[in-house]
């Protein structure tokens, strides 16, 4: 049996004319973890291809394809997938658009798996290799991360990406902001490996620089400290996700230090305490922003600092407020998102119920195009606002104010700069808002 697996490519993430380049990419969890989670008996072969590194051969044979879908990835995973089933080969699809829009996906595909796939993937091959195989496999209830086999990671095309130490210890998030899909896929529950776990695949693969791509690392803090503590031992850097309460938590944020942590991905979305209130993530405290920063950077640990443009208390003078704060704040790394109303969150619903859904075409769902009217501004102040941002962030006198005498991490800091640099001043090819709206 051959299985094939893909990421299918997105109006930004393409392997021809995206706007990723290398520095920006990191090879993902999703596939690898799919293909380790192959019952051996099947002696099935599995290849993994990810259109955000290369092409996709139509030609290519396989008895089962199977496709994790992102709602911006998800006009491109139907057109893969219907053009298999028309050559006669099954398809199967998941991944967090499947969680939302199951019956969508149904339309495209010989099977759906809804939700996190541990139990189900495997499943679902053995129900296939017998010929029994069901339309729907939804995530089994007992989900548990422990004992799972380590990810293949040596299917991937290694060199095509910045690193492939990717890791994730938990999966979930406690809070329900109402632009998230997580607490609408899947609900506030924590699911958590065992410590000993990660640090065996730490270990087995050799890492000195480890990325989790967990979604807030810090969710359980005995968890978190606990894990920290493992970490200290292997004498590794590692970067991750978490919120702006560690820097509340003196303690654990030390241990992350000691630990090994370089670099933290925090998404404070807004300067507005109004936008933060009404987006029900009312735990960031937007005045305390530029101590929180310090206090991160006491430690040396560097920020991906994220903000989102377009929520209702946003005016035209956010733009410009918000990119001079990122660079007299010195956060290292800021990041600009336009506010994005994905299918089944309480904002899509909001949204949509007062008829300011501009479009239902997945393609642009992916965080920089403009899909809905916004409250206090134009759609063409919107994302022209968004890039201008990016541009003035990302300014050669920017970065070099942001970066300026740090101690953290420069090489990879330049390096990460300079990719977003050119994706900043290339926004322009990929804005197509006005054209396709």
């Amino acid at each position: 049996m051959k299985i094939v697996l893909i990421s299918p490519k997105g109006p930004l993430y393409r392997y021809r004319g995206g706007i990723f380049t290398k520095p920006l990419r990191y090879a993902p969890l999703t596939l690898t973890t799919l293909a380790a989670l192959v019952p051996k008996q099947l002696g099935a072969s599995v290849a993994i291809f990810d259109e955000g590194i290369e092409d996709i051969d139509p030609g290519l044979e396989a008895d089962l394809v199977g496709m994790t879908v992102i709602t911006g990835t998800a006009p491109r995973a139907y057109e893969l997938a219907d053009h298999f089933q028309s050559r006669g080969t099954p398809v199967v699809l998941g991944g967090p658009h499947v969680k939302l829009m199951p019956e969508e996906a149904q339309r495209h595909a010989d099977a759906v798996v809804t939700g996190y796939a541990e139990q189900t993937w495997p499943q679902l091959l053995n129900d296939f290799s017998n010929g029994r195989m069901k339309p729907r496999y939804d995530q089994d209830p007992e989900l548990s991360l422990a004992g799972q086999p380590v990810p293949r990671r040596d299917l991937l095309r290694r060199f095509s990406y910045s690193t492939i130490h990717t890791f994730e210890a938990t999966r979930g998030c406690i809070h329900q902001c109402e632009f998230c899909i997580v607490p609408v896929a899947w609900g506030t529950r924590l699911y958590q490996k065992p410590v000993e776990e990660v640090v065996q695949d730490i270990r087995q693969l050799g890492s000195k620089r480890v990325f989790f791509l967990d979604l807030n690392l810090i969710a359980d803090t005995d968890y978190a400290a606990d894990l920290f503590e493992a970490l200290i031992p292997l004498r590794v850097k590692w970067f991750g996700l978490t919120t702006v309460l560690l820097a509340d938590r003196e303690e654990l944020l030390s241990l992350a230090a000691v630990s090994g942590c370089r670099g933290l991905l925090v998404g404070f979305e807004s300067l507005s305490t109004k936008s933060l209130r009404s987006s029900k993530k009312g735990f960031g405290d937007c005045r305390r922003y530029g101590d929180i920063i310090g206090k991160f950077h006491s430690y040396d640990i560097a920020l991906m600092g994220c903000f989102v443009f377009g929520m209702d208390h946003d005016t035209p003078d956010v733009f410009v407020d918000t990119a001079s704060f990122v660079v007299e704040a010195k956060i290292d790394l800021p990041r600009f998102a336009i506010l994005t109303p994905f299918p089944g969150t309480p904002l899509f619903d909001r949204l949509k119920a007062e008829g300011r859904i501009m479009t239902e075409d997945w393609s642009l769902y992916d965080g920089q195009h403009v899909v809905f009217r916004p409250a206090n501004m134009t759609v063409k102040q919107l994302y022209e606002g968004t890039e201008m941002a990016w541009k003035y962030a990302y300014s050669f006198q920017s970065i070099w104010r942001r970066l300026a005498g740090s101690r953290r991490e420069p090489l990879i800091a330049i390096a990460a700069n300079m990719g977003y640099r050119f994706y900043a001043h290339n926004l322009q090819k990929f804005y197509t808002c006005d054209v396709r709206l």
